[in-house]
């Protein structure tokens, strides 16, 4: 995709160099500033200026009418382990999630089917931030049910590790969906300091992205991997997901967020998952 776009920027700038050749307008000094300007500007799609800000990026990205916090959890399993660790699962979060003395909710439980294999993914919201994670920590720590769970769930695991998420403003809250569906789940590394201006462009971009009711979910990390984007999509099946992605590229405006947010990009990923029996999000 980022070499799409700079062949688009060169071609540009070749017929450019042409045009003014052709009208006998090139001189020493245009030729100056104009290698000047292009200098400066293809160095821009590699370095970007951070703008000052007055207050940190989570109070300037997050919704402002709820305290929700997210809990991600990626899990790899043994291979051998796979399907007793899914039925594990199924055995204990439910109960969580109903539980009207746990403020939280499982959003979403996964296995990773293309990306990386044998792993488990769950989405948990917290309503209430910060306090209502503590909270739900506590009363797990005296749940016997959930420390047996743990127990047993130690012997099945490779490795695993979680962030503390925020959702973005513009995105809609994630909301149980009926299936059969496909997931992706594409994550993003950004530069420091790069993620007011990310939020910017898909503000407008998400727009683009919503005639199959595809948008799930999008978030960003507050504690873990910092400068974490992850963005949550639907789909019915992998055509379903070509199709529409290729859309996207009918809709004016679309090309630019590509052009000026894949310089933010240091890394990203990409996971199509298969929601597990028991997961709200079908």
């Amino acid at each position: 995709m980022a070499a799409r776009v700079l062949g688009r920027v060169a071609k540009g700038l070749n017929r450019t160099r042409n045009g003014l050749r052709e009208n006998g307008q090139v001189t020493v000094v245009v030729r100056s500033l104009s290698a000047q300007r292009e200098d400066s500007w293809f160095k821009s799609l590699f370095v970007r200026k951070v703008d000052p800000r007055k207050d940190a990026h989570s109070h300037l990205l997050a919704k402002k009418e709820d305290n929700n916090l997210y809990k991600i959890q990626f899990h790899n399993v043994k291979p051998e382990c796979l399907d007793a660790y899914n039925d594990l699962c199924a055995d204990i979060f439910p109960s969580i999630h109903a539980d009207p003395e746990y403020p939280c909710e499982l959003v979403g439980t996964w296995n990773t089917w293309y990306g990386e294999q044998d792993q488990a993914v769950h989405l948990w919201r917290y309503r209430g931030g910060y306090p209502a994670l503590t909270e739900v920590m506590n009363k797990l720590r005296q749940n016997e049910r959930f420390t047996d769970y743990r127990k047993q769930r130690g012997t099945m695991l490779l490795s695993r590790r979680n962030q503390l998420l925020l959702e973005f403003s513009f995105w809609n809250e994630p909301v149980p969906r009926p299936g059969p569906n496909i997931y992706e789940l594409r994550s993003y590394q950004l530069r420091p300091g790069t993620m007011i201006e990310w939020g910017n462009y898909w503000a407008r971009a998400i727009n683009f992205r919503q005639q199959n009711h595809e948008a799930v979910g999008g978030f960003f990390s507050q504690i873990g991997s910092l400068y974490t984007v992850h963005h949550l999509w639907a789909y019915k099946d992998l055509q379903s997901r070509e199709d529409t992605r290729n859309s996207a590229w009918q809709h004016d405006g679309w090309d630019e967020v590509v052009y000026y947010t894949v310089p933010l990009i240091q890394h990203m990923e990409s996971r199509i998952m298969i929601p597990m029996k028991n997961s709200p999000l079908k």
